[in-house]
């Protein structure tokens, strides 16, 4: 495990070995987001409350889980980067800030078309949708450090405390609707419970939030090889490589 874990701090051999999953992560985050397209959109029955509106579930909630997943994912990059100073961590942390910041902007603008229909506006300042505006805001937040900072080793450093910090927003996004009087709706999805949709409503659920997962994990490989060529541009390793193609 630990053999690996120094192998996947060097840009290189994870450049290398990323090559070779994104074929196969990219056939079936295609597949996952057809099928789960096409079974929610058209095939799922119609809601007997909310009608066809309810549909647009099948686009918020997984935006939702993954925007909070990959800011946990940038926090652990950012805590890695602190303690060992990991090249690969820092461009993780680097790459997920834009990836989230659309994931977020996808959750905010599906819960606010969602929201017409539902409660009569496109905004109300929710315990839920604020402390999503703030994830929001705090991805921008990141951007905005690693473009403020000339040096990459101090962008680094305030993008990660940042990161770090603004993890404990996660949680409160998670049981806002718990621990405040909300307009918006209990969980969907719960571990310790089981769902109240009807099966024909939720597997196409859960194909689509297993196929945006993918999404975004073929999105950061691309994105950390894009960046790895831009910092390691002055190795052997990428001009052997540059020459090649």
């Amino acid at each position: 495990m630990w053999t690996f874990f120094h192998k996947m701090g060097s840009p290189r051999w994870y450049y290398q070995i990323s090559g070779q999953w994104l074929p196969w992560i990219a056939i079936v985050t295609v597949s996952l987001l057809v099928v789960g397209s096409i079974w929610g959109l058209a095939i799922a029955p119609m809601d007997f409350r909310q009608g066809n509106s309810y549909r647009i579930i099948y686009i918020h909630v997984p935006s939702v889980f993954v925007a909070m997943s990959g800011y946990m994912v940038m926090a652990i990059a950012a805590a890695i980067t602190l303690i060992w100073k990991m090249k690969l961590a820092e461009v993780v942390m680097k790459c997920c800030a834009p990836i989230g910041a659309g994931m977020t902007f996808i959750a905010l603008l599906s819960g606010s078309l969602w929201g017409k229909p539902t409660w009569g506006t496109y905004w109300v300042w929710d315990a839920r949708l604020t402390s999503v505006l703030i994830l929001f805001f705090l991805y921008l937040g990141v951007i905005a450090l690693y473009e403020a900072f000339e040096d990459n080793i101090s962008a680094s450093k305030a993008c990660a405390i940042l990161s770090l910090v603004g993890s404990v927003n996660i949680p409160i996004i998670h049981w806002s609707v718990e621990w405040w009087n909300s307009l918006h709706q209990p969980a969907t999805l719960k571990l310790t419970e089981e769902s109240t949709m009807h099966p024909d409503m939720l597997y196409p659920l859960l194909i689509m939030i297993a196929g945006l997962y993918c999404l975004f994990a073929l999105l950061l490989l691309l994105h950390t090889r894009s960046e790895i060529l831009v910092r390691e541009r002055g190795t052997k390793w990428v001009k052997e490589l540059i020459a090649a193609k």
